[in-house]
């Protein structure tokens, strides 16, 4: 049972699509050889995520009273030494794998390190910062594939994808946590203008999503294979998500729709794979 709370924090559902989208970036930048490099970043960015995630519930355990009390560090099924010992072995092992990719990917490793610590310790509890400072992670996570084999001009596509899904999620996860956020004193976008004002913006960076997500394909950057993925599997989740977050913004329902975001990222992922082909 302590192993399967460890292993809860780690978010392993986050950290394999962290390393799916790194494999995935390698393909459409043009290349999976030298395969050992992609499966080395790939599992680069695996650990990192992973150490990421487990410190983010180390500062999060009093929001998480409120917000998620089923939670391994609320529950004590997991103590905070361990947790810390654990987020220091994941980052350690994720930083040292980049080593052999050279100074460039070892740099990004120590920087989306630093910048998981930064967010989980001040920016998640600051107005859009934080949504931002997540988000381009999740673009970094494409850049570092293109980057392990030497073709990153071919990863910025997915990367710009990336950022903007990231951050329309983020903000409405900030709605669906302003409760606990507000008793925490946390100064998100919700907290501070309300629930509404953070539907806005995120309907606003979904939208701009939904525009940009035909581009690649009116510029022969993909093929119609990916247009038609995306239209169906992820611009019409997106506009699902717009309607059923302004018809019932209850964290419940805002909960659920988030956990079809983080599905609909592996339809993404289906969509660019498809396009490169």
């Amino acid at each position: 049972m302590a192993l399967n709370a460890l292993l809860r924090l780690t978010r392993p559902t986050n950290a394999l699509i962290g390393f799916a989208s790194v494999c995935v970036a390698a393909y459409v930048a043009g290349s999976i050889q030298p395969l050992w490099k992609v499966g080395w970043a790939a599992a680069s960015a695996m650990w990192i995520l992973s150490g990421g995630n487990v410190v983010n519930d180390l500062f999060d355990v009093e929001t998480d009273r409120i917000n998620q009390p089923t939670r391994p560090l609320v529950t004590g099924a997991v103590s905070s030494r361990t947790a810390w010992a654990t987020a220091v072995l994941l980052f350690g092992i994720g930083i040292a794998s980049a080593w052999p990719l050279g100074p460039a990917v070892f740099g990004v490793a120590w920087l989306a390190a630093g910048l998981l610590v930064l967010y989980s310790a001040k920016l998640k509890r600051t107005l859009l910062w934080g949504n931002l400072a997540v988000s381009f992670l999740g673009g970094l996570a494409f850049l570092y594939g293109g980057m392990a084999v030497g073709k990153m001009r071919g990863a910025v596509v997915p990367a710009i994808l990336a950022f903007l899904f990231h951050l329309g999620r983020e903000i409405l996860k900030d709605a669906e946590d302003r409760i606990g956020d507000r008793a925490t004193h946390a100064d998100t976008l919700a907290v501070r203008f309300g629930a509404r004002r953070a539907f806005g913006l995120t309907t606003a960076v979904f939208g701009i999503l939904i525009l940009f997500t035909p581009l690649p394909f009116l510029f022969n950057v993909y093929s119609s294979s990916y247009l038609w993925t995306v239209l169906v599997g992820v611009d019409m989740v997106l506009a699902y998500v717009v309607w059923s977050m302004w018809h019932d913004g209850s964290p419940k329902n805002l909960a659920r729709l988030s956990r079809l975001l983080k599905a609909d990222m592996l339809v993404g992922l289906v969509a660019i794979v498809l396009g490169r082909g």
